[in-house]
């Protein structure tokens, strides 16, 4: 007999695979140095035929793994097809015991040595730098702080001029007039947990979150649409601990005080201007990205000491780069015209 199922198709597609944690990741890759929670992996090019080695950094709010999704919807795979050796600087998982990990260790401490590392392991002299959101921002910092071992600075979404903050008015209104006592609070916890971190930036990005499900409900008939937005939402619900001391001069130097772009801020005592840079300059925003928008990102343009220097505004999200499966064209050409020596 055959059994009556009222007309309804079989949906358990929608739900996320128990072994989803498996399918992301994907390109083969070996660890080349550690420090704490900090991981420097090395992704081979298939049939390398570039010099320059890439230098991938991405943000301290979610895992890296949004730039190696999946086979098909990965950017570090679209490199290494292409010719190019990639490292990539995975942060980690910071625990308690981080809580006083400052801005300026990530600069001088994980970020630096893992470039002069990657130097060694590779044999270049340089490395092209390529900052993706948070990780631009950081990137930006280091250039301007080190720039000798940098031929060219990628920055994709970098969140960089808060004089067009995306943290609502009421928000910014209360920290900077004192109704609300941030570092008091982050001194509380110390270290900021996954869970709070999630919550805070989903009230700040909300409609986003929203339209992310309503886009599944609309799709659920398409087994590999489904397939692909649990993906990206394990990626994106996947938020990490923050150290509360990065966090504090985060939140009071660059998003309220606006020293990075005001060339006010210091690292170890040293002061960051961004006229340092002097690398050939790439900068990506794109047209709907909410978190990011462009007013955060072009005004580098002006700033830096760069002669060749490129904005790039591109139709697409705050991640689309990272998960096109593919290198844009202009992304392609502009690397391949930096590096002229096949390394055949």
């Amino acid at each position: 007999m055959r059994k009556h199922t009222n007309g309804r198709k079989k949906i358990s597609h929608i739900f996320p695979p128990k072994d989803i944690e498996s399918r992301v990741g994907q390109t083969s890759k070996t660890e080349v140095w550690k420090i704490n929670k900090t991981t420097l992996w090395y992704y081979p090019a298939k049939n390398k035929r570039y010099e320059t080695p890439l230098f991938l950094i991405y943000s301290l709010i979610n895992r890296p793994f949004i730039l190696d999704l999946s086979p098909g919807m990965s950017m570090i795979e679209a490199f290494v097809n292409e010719g190019y050796d990639v490292y990539l600087l995975d942060f980690g998982v910071p625990g308690y015991e981080d809580k006083e990990i400052t801005l300026d260790d990530y600069i001088t401490t994980y970020i630096h040595k893992a470039v002069k590392r990657s130097l060694f392991h590779s044999g270049a002299k340089e490395v092209t730098m390529i900052g993706y959101c948070l990780g631009g921002t950081l990137a930006t910092i280091y250039a301007a702080f080190r720039n000798e071992t940098i031929k060219n600075l990628v920055l994709f979404a970098p969140p960089l001029d808060f004089e067009h903050s995306p943290i609502p008015e009421e928000w910014e209104d209360a920290i900077k007039n004192g109704r609300v006592h941030l570092d008091e609070l982050i001194d509380i916890y110390g270290v900021i947990p996954a869970k709070y971190m999630e919550w805070i930036l989903r009230l700040a990005v909300s409609p986003i979150t929203y339209r992310s499900y309503l886009g599944l409900l609309q799709k659920s008939h398409d087994k590999e649409y489904v397939q692909k937005w649990h993906l990206f939402n394990h990626w994106l619900k996947g938020h990490i601990p923050f150290a509360g001391a990065t966090l504090k001069q985060l939140i009071n130097d660059i998003a309220m005080d606006n020293k990075l772009i005001k060339n006010e801020l210091k690292i170890n005592g040293t002061p960051i201007h961004l006229d340092a840079i002097t690398s050939d300059l790439l900068v990506v925003s794109t047209t709907d990205d909410e978190i990011v928008p462009k007013e955060l990102v072009k005004p580098i343009m002006s700033q830096v000491s760069s002669e060749n220097k490129t904005h790039q505004h591109i139709k697409g999200g705050h991640v689309s780069l990272a998960i096109k499966g593919e290198l844009p064209d202009f992304l392609n050409l502009w690397l391949k015209e930096r590096d002229g020596s096949s390394a055949s």
